[in-house]
Order: C-alpha cells, then sequence, then structure tokens
C-alpha cells in the first residue's frame, strides 16, 4: 500500500507542532523555484486542524507573496542567468507562455497565476524580467494568494473533515487514478 504510507506521513507532518514553519518554508520558496504546490501541505494542516483554516491561510498567502517577491528581483536582475535552468527543467515552453500572458493581460496574469495551479513562480520571474511596476505586481499577487489559500483553506475546513474518512479508505484508488491522469496528461502534453 504506497499511497496509504504516504497519506498518512503527510497527515503526520500537517499535525505536527512545526507545521507551520514548515508551511512558511514551503509557501516561499514555492514562489521561487520549488516544484511542490504550497495547496498541498495547506489542504491536510487544515484538514487535521480545521478550526486554524483562516490562519493557515494567511500564512501561506503572507510567505508566498514574499516569496513571489523575491521570485520578481531574480527576474528583474538575474532573468538571464536563470533563462538556462529555466529550459532545462522543461519549463521554457511555459515560461514563454508566461510572457505572453503579461503581453496580453498585464496585472491580470499575476492573479490569474496566483489563483490557478499554473505554476505561479514562472510568473514572479516573468514580472521582474519584463520589469513590471512592484506595487501593481504585489498588489496581483496579494489578490491571486489569498483567492486561492482561502479558497483550498476554507473548503477543507467545511468538507475535509467529512471527507477525510473516505478518503482514507480509497486512498490507493485515488493515488493510482491520479497517477495515471498525470501519465495520460503528459503522453497528451
Amino acid at each position: 500500500m504506497i499511497f496509504a504510507g504516504i497519506y498518512n506521513k503527510v497527515m503526520q507532518w500537517a499535525a505536527h507542532p512545526h507545521a507551520e514553519r514548515y508551511l512558511i518554508g514551503v509557501s516561499v520558496f514555492e514562489s521561487i523555484f520549488f516544484p511542490v504546490p504550497t495547496a498541498l501541505m495547506v489542504a491536510p494542516m487544515v484538514i487535521a486542524k480545521p478550526e486554524r483554516a483562516v490562519r493557515i491561510a494567511l500564512i501561506a498567502t503572507t510567505m508566498s507573496v514574499l516569496g513571489g517577491i523575491v521570485g520578481y528581483y531574480l527576474g528583474y536582475f538575474a532573468i538571464h542567468a536563470i533563462e538556462p535552468i529555466i529550459h532545462d527543467v522543461g519549463y521554457w515552453d511555459k515560461y514563454l507562455t508566461a510572457q505572453r500572458w503579461f503581453a496580453e493581460w498585464g496585472f491580470w496574469a499575476v492573479v490569474i497565476a496566483g489563483f490557478s495551479p499554473i505554476p505561479f513562480k514562472l510568473f514572479t520571474l516573468t514580472a521582474g524580467a519584463l520589469s513590471m511596476a512592484l506595487l501593481p505586481f504585489i498588489l496581483a499577487a496579494l489578490v491571486g494568494r489569498t483567492a486561492h489559500f482561502f479558497l483550498v483553506a476554507l473548503a477543507m475546513a467545511w468538507a475535509g473533515p467529512k471527507l477525510e474518512p473516505m478518503v482514507r479508505k480509497y486512498i490507493e484508488w485515488l493515488g493510482w487514478l491520479t497517477v495515471l491522469l498525470v501519465a495520460v496528461f503528459i503522453y497528451l502534453h
């Protein structure tokens, strides 16, 4: 049982006394380069402690925006050094898409990236690389990340404790279904 073990470990980490410290680190680094979405930590933390949903969402939002500012400055000052890395890790097409979105939507590109599962780090770097004004960038990141993390946290606080027994029961099936969907997505892309 592969996924049951992973699920149990994640739930232990979510209930750990230092879980909020881990959330701070994940939130900051995910906005710069870390490949694991912060929401994957927010959801189990809220399921473990639903009464802390707002606090967890605030931590994730604040630290993600701060990480986004670091990503912005990396893009502003060091994009030429970072572009080969973006290419090597397979994000080049997504980076070019982020540039097109900025050309078309500007401020709203950051809001959409902050809210959606699109890699936010690409938009923080791109915003800096394209010299987007810092204050609108911060406001857009704040709007998008707030909407994203509060939606995840409040949905998990409301439905998570009710769904958790069912998720635990069918975790192996859900895990393998997820692997299959990712494989199909990769194959089709």
